[in-house]
């Protein structure tokens, strides 16, 4: 296992240590020719400088986008090849899936074999969505009285430019997740990824421009969100903005696109339920908690943080949970024999850190973890939270970390009562022997995804999103083109 890719297939380099952006076909600086670093959270060592964008150099992006999608470089090829350059960027993810794995764990501090399976998982948004390509289609009408002869139809048509922001938690499957709908479905696109984690990002970039993407249609600007990500949000030449991230910087896309009244997809933050019942196989429940909240060091937002376990297995539950969690084995994620990575940064650490704090100040009671591992990255323990209540801020905020609250219940109506008491709407699950009763449950829950017996669960071929404050839209499966297209209606008389 390396700790770091042979080689780099964008211009990054060991030796000169520094990565450009990639505009209209080809790579640049930024205007300013400023820099930031960009860190390994597993050592707080630098691993590249990165060109740090602006107001003005999200102007030069959304200018090629808009000549790119008002020429039809992208359009005007016939739908079967854009497929075809669609599938070949799956292709060429596929090729590149090891050292993309061990550069994206870099970045995130993500475990490589996970975060090669993330690889893959972004390949296969690439391969999915090339199969739509050339199966967008409106329908017919017949209208009006029979002497009068009229027909109708109607087109389903790409947006525009997309500007798409992307988070760290995930780098590349983020923004495969939006990249290829919009692709399939005729968009050029601006992609801003997130500050913590732009390599996968800008390499994805180099995949497209050789699997044969015309220039301007895919763009990348790196930089922060305050001046990037808010300028391409703003910018009266964006059609549509495709944000994950929190709740609180979606309000923001929301306010931000009012002006020319964007159309939005929103991914947003979460504090999903999970609920186990009496009769569930805690062999398979107890692990599947586990794996639902201290899976990527929970940062997740559909991560499973809220625990519900009926009165009658509870002691049972919440040990088995712990003791999951004391197993887990944390490290550098270039160590094959790790299940955690870091947190993503000092800041996060902090974050996780001060919410746990204030669950102790407020009464929780720590049954394992609560603390920083060691004083060189940024290593939190796995931790599990007893007798909490839903007014404490550890249940009712989201943390994105390793930390999990749980409650008891005493019958199915207070179970569900308490999954629903949240702002937000993102994810679920429920844990049961008896299948109608958790379907039954599953529709009672508000939540975007439900999960009977599973929780991390779903895949290109699912949609995900939320409810509530947890977003607008959906990503992955065939919804998430609705995202990209307008409908445009056609009438005429046939006289």
């Amino acid at each position: 296992m390396t700790t770091q890719p042979q080689s780099w297939s964008f211009p990054l380099s060991k030796d000169n240590g520094s990565a450009p952006m990639f505009i209209d076909g080809g790579w640049s600086a930024s205007i300013s020719a400023a820099t930031f670093p960009t860190y390994d959270p597993g050592t707080g060592e630098k691993i590249a400088d990165v060109a740090l964008g602006s107001e003005k150099d999200a102007e030069i992006a959304v200018a090629a986008a808009r000549r790119a999608f008002d020429e039809e470089r992208w359009m005007r090829l016939p739908a079967q090849q854009r497929g075809a350059i669609l599938w070949r960027a799956s292709e060429l993810i596929k090729s590149s899936a090891d050292d993309l794995a061990v550069l994206e764990s870099r970045d995130m501090g993500i475990p490589v074999p996970q975060a090669r399976a993330m690889v893959l998982e972004a390949a296969a948004q690439f391969q999915y969505y090339a199969g739509w390509a050339d199966k967008i289609h409106g329908r017919t009408a017949d209208l009006g009285p029979a002497e009068r002869r009229i027909q109708g139809y109607t087109l389903r048509e790409p947006v525009g430019v997309v500007a798409m922001i992307v988070p760290w938690n995930a780098p590349l499957i983020s923004a495969s997740k939006k990249l290829a709908p919009a692709l399939a479905a005729g968009c050029t696109c601006i992609l801003k990824p997130a500050a913590e984690t732009p390599l996968t990002a800008l390499w994805l970039g180099q995949i497209l421009h050789e699997a044969g993407v015309p220039a301007g249609v895919v763009n990348i600007v790196t930089g922060p969100g305050s001046t990037v990500g808010s300028a391409l949000a703003e910018h009266d030449d964006v059609d549509a903005v495709a944000f994950t991230g929190s709740t609180e910087v979606g309000r923001s896309i929301i306010n931000a696109g009012a002006g020319n009244i964007k159309k939005l997809s929103l991914e947003l933050g979460g504090k999903s339920p999970v609920i186990v019942m009496p009769d569930a196989d805690l062999a398979a429940a107890v692990p599947g908690v586990a794996g639902a909240v201290f899976w990527n060091t929970g940062q997740v937002c559909a991560a499973g943080t809220r625990l519900f376990v009926h009165e009658a297995v509870f002691d049972q539950v919440v040990e088995g949970v712990a003791e999951e969690g004391r197993r887990l084995r944390i490290g550098y994620g270039a160590d094959p024999d790790v299940d955690l990575g870091p947190l993503i940064s000092a800041k996060q650490l902090e974050r996780v850190t001060a919410y746990v704090d204030g669950g102790r100040e407020a009464g929780a009671r720590v049954v394992t973890g609560g603390s920083r591992i060691g004083d060189k990255g940024y290593f939190f323990e796995p931790t599990v939270l007893a007798d909490v209540d839903q007014s404490m801020a550890v249940m009712r905020e989201e943390i994105f970390g390793p930390v999990l609250g749980v409650m008891p219940f005493s019958d199915i109506d207070e179970a569900v009562a308490l999954a629903n008491d949240t702002s937000y709407g993102l994810a679920s699950s429920v844990w049961t022997r008896d299948g109608a009763l958790g379907h039954t449950i599953a529709r009672r829950l508000r939540a975007g995804r439900v999960g009977i017996n599973v929780h991390r669960a779903g895949g290109v071929h699912m949609p995900a999103g939320g409810y509530r404050q947890s977003g607008w839209g959906r990503e992955s499966g065939p919804e998430a083109m609705e995202n990209y297209l307008e409908t445009k209606s056609v009438v005429s008389t046939l006289d």
